[in-house]
């Protein structure tokens, strides 16, 4: 950005500064401040002290505070936070923010190099290949060389205007010189991020004032970004890469510059303009053999990098021919992500706890020697069941290897059996409750063992925590947390009394005010109201889950009515098969359970299906199901819109499925699909095209 003249004509201004403050003159001092900054966040490399440039920083604030008027929005002291800021507006973006496609082996780049030549018409193609930042998307608009909206990606389409917390990111510029270029508007994209280092520094701080740490650097990054006082994002001090043009405008008869014609020249024209590229970490390759030798060889050094990243990113390097390979609704044809593997690292299974859920199943957790993994420290993890523990052979004291699948989900690969001292001791599975005692059963058929002791204590909370959960009977002002405490209290002992609580007691309890405790109250009231499906599913009846239990409520009037079904009659319903209607028909022939409906009903809970009227859409008679992560709509509301126009939501794969709408990283629900030649698999930017054609 700064030629060897100008660096030297800058530092002989900042040493006449410092030496006579009195020559001074307000352009030269923003100047140089922007200078020092470029010099310390873009590359690393300060030519003064921090005291000198807080010298400096300090005598333009004097000067600005004398004379309001020649404060301009692109000044150093603009990046000054507010703790005034209450929302964050949305606002549309210049061009869609659209997610890429992922690949997670060889294989899948051959093929995305595959389509790409033939979409080229090539026999080879030129790629450039980049880092994927593990952060939080952003979208800057620069209009006149001024920094004017930066927006969170939001849906894509859309985002928060998260402009002042920007402005507290002192790798991103207030002002580039887009004029020098013949371009007048630019909307670019980039990532935030927390470095290693940074993020280190941060958690030592809040642990100094007893503060709860924070989780891993993405997390904070993220997190930072929607905070209400963007003074605490400056005391973060996030970091950013901006890796792509999304769009530009020229003034009227100005050329396309050069370096606009391929993304590897845009990422030089950014970092030209003072932006914090890729500049540096970016490689340009011939072909796709040459990418996929890069992509193996740079994942072991992805620790060595002293910020966080999850893959790499491989980029059809020429903009004419990314235009003409052009892209779907969900992700441009011209790039895609390489993915990493999980994360492993060793450590020491210490101990294991067995856990008791709502419905009776205990659950063996390992509690493992503390270990740092993909920026999460994991001490815990479940290991599902007997045999789960009997297949890895698992002990305690054993050193085991875990990995984070996905980045996100820890999990035990295996022990390491060769560093067995012989003092490992075999893990016994209780043959009782390890909360009240009761003998454990089996199922033939299952791998989990039962507590099914009516007045076990580990499954009257859980079953609560339940109960008043967003998807079940959605009593927001409740929690886990809550209900622990109330039960410990002796406040809550069942279902019922959820809607008994006696509210004078809460208010000797710290941090129950007036307000919490009538948000409570009316959250508890709301709930009685609440339709019908969403009781059958905060009964926590086996094996039925919120889609299931929409399917029962659409076929009868009043909840006791399947007290009079037969197992064969429940199996008639769409998507109930045998193990689910053995599961409904033995709870609904359970005294307890009829008891506990009946007091329920006497407290005001709704037990009839109001809205019986069949939905008359497009969709009707149609069968849907969804595996996988959507990225462009949640899936709770993509499943609405099925429902909404007169679609069914299966619960799991059958004949009588006749979509199955495929997001990232599907699973076994695929693969399953992939043998029934009847169900059409489709992407989730086809269903999105179905929708909107029907």
């Amino acid at each position: 950005m700064y030629t060897k003249t100008q660096i030297l004509d800058l530092q002989n201004i900042t040493k006449s500064f410092l030496q006579n403050p009195a020559s001074i003159q307000l352009d030269s001092l923003r100047s140089v401040l922007k200078f020092h900054e470029y010099q310390y966040y873009i590359l690393a490399s300060p030519l003064i002290s921090d005291f000198e440039y807080d010298t400096l920083y300090q005598a333009l604030l004097k000067i600005e505070k004398a004379n309001p008027s020649l404060i301009t929005t692109d000044s150093p002291s603009q990046r000054v936070g507010s703790s005034l800021q209450n929302s964050f507006e949305t606002k549309a973006h210049l061009v869609p923010m659209l997610s890429l496609e992922n690949s997670y082996n060889a294989e899948d780049l051959a093929d995305f190099d595959r389509k790409a030549k033939e979409g080229a018409e090539l026999d080879a193609i030129h790629y450039c290949v980049e880092p994927k930042f593990d952060g939080a998307s952003i979208s800057l608009i620069y209009e006149n060389d001024i920094l004017v909206r930066a927006c969170t990606r939001g849906d894509g389409v859309a985002g928060e205007d998260i402009t002042t917390n920007i402005k507290q990111i002192r790798s991103i510029p207030l002002s580039i010189p887009l004029a020098s270029y013949g371009i007048t508007q630019m909307e670019i994209r980039g990532e935030v991020i927390m470095s290693k280092q940074a993020f280190n520094e941060f958690n030592k701080k809040l642990a100094e004032k007893q503060l709860s740490s924070l989780a891993n650097p993405r997390n904070a990054a993220a997190g930072s970004l929607r905070m209400k006082d963007s003074t605490e994002v400056a005391e973060r001090n996030l970091d950013a890469f901006i890796y792509h043009i999304s769009y530009y405008q020229l003034k009227k008869g100005a050329p396309v510059p050069e370096l606009l014609k391929t993304h590897s020249g845009s990422l030089e024209l950014l970092w030209n303009m003072g932006l914090r590229s890729p500049q540096k970490e970016k490689k340009e390759f011939k072909n796709i053999e040459a990418v996929i030798q890069f992509c193996n060889e740079f994942e072991s050094q992805r620790d060595s990098l002293p910020y966080e990243i999850d893959g790499l990113v491989i980029k059809v390097n020429d903009f004419a021919l990314q235009e003409k390979l052009g892209m779907t609704s969900h992700h441009p044809r011209w790039a895609i992500a390489y993915k990493f593997k999980a994360r492993q690292a060793t450590t020491i299974l210490e101990n294991v706890e067995f856990q008791v859920g709502r419905t009776g199943a205990v659950t063996p957790v390992a509690k493992l020697k503390a270990v740092a993994i993909g920026g999460v420290t994991v001490s815990s993890i479940s290991m599902h069941n007997e045999e789960y523990i009997k297949e890895k052979d698992l002990r305690l004291g054993d050193t085991v290897i875990i990995e984070r699948a996905g980045d996100v989900i820890p999990q035990i690969v295996q022990s390491i059996a060769t560093l067995r001292k012989g003092d490992e001791k075999i893990i016994s599975f209780p043959t009782s409750c390890p909360i009240c005692d009761f003998p454990l059963e089996k199922e033939e058929a299952e791998a989990v063992w039962r507590c099914n002791s009516p007045s076990c204590k580990a499954q009257i909370v859980e079953k609560m925590i339940h109960y008043v959960s967003k998807d079940a009977m959605d009593i927001k002002s409740f929690g886990e947390a809550n209900i622990r405490k109330f039960y410990a209290l002796g406040f809550l002992e069942n279902i019922p009394q959820l809607y008994t609580l006696d509210f004078s007691k809460l208010g000797t309890l710290e941090g129950f005010g007036k307000k919490s405790i009538d948000n409570l109250q009316a959250a508890i009231e709301a709930s009685k109201t609440q339709p019908l499906y969403r009781l059958i599913y905060a009964l926590g009846i086996r094996f039925v889950g919120e889609t299931t239990a929409k399917t029962i409520a659409a076929q009868i009037h009043h909840i006791l009515d399947l007290t009079q079904l037969s197992e064969e009659q429940l199996q008639d319903f769409e998507d109930v098969g045998v193990k689910v209607a053995n599961s409904i028909y033995a709870y609904f022939h359970d005294e307890k359970n009829i008891a506990l409906i009946k007091q329920l009903e006497v407290l005001g809970v709704n037990m009839i299906q109001t809205n019986t009227k069949a939905v008359d859409g497009n969709l009707a008679g149609l069968n849907f199901l969804f595996t996988g992560t959507l990225t462009q709509l949640k899936r709770s509301d993509a499943e609405e819109i099925v429902e909404q126009k007169g679609g069914h939501i299966l619960s799991g794969v059958s004949s009588k499925l006749n979509y199955l709408v495929v997001g990232e990283d599907a699973g076994s629900k695929l693969e399953k699909a992939k043998k029934i030649a009847s169900i059409k698999i489709i992407t989730e930017a086809e269903f999105i095209d179905l929708i909107n054609f029907i």
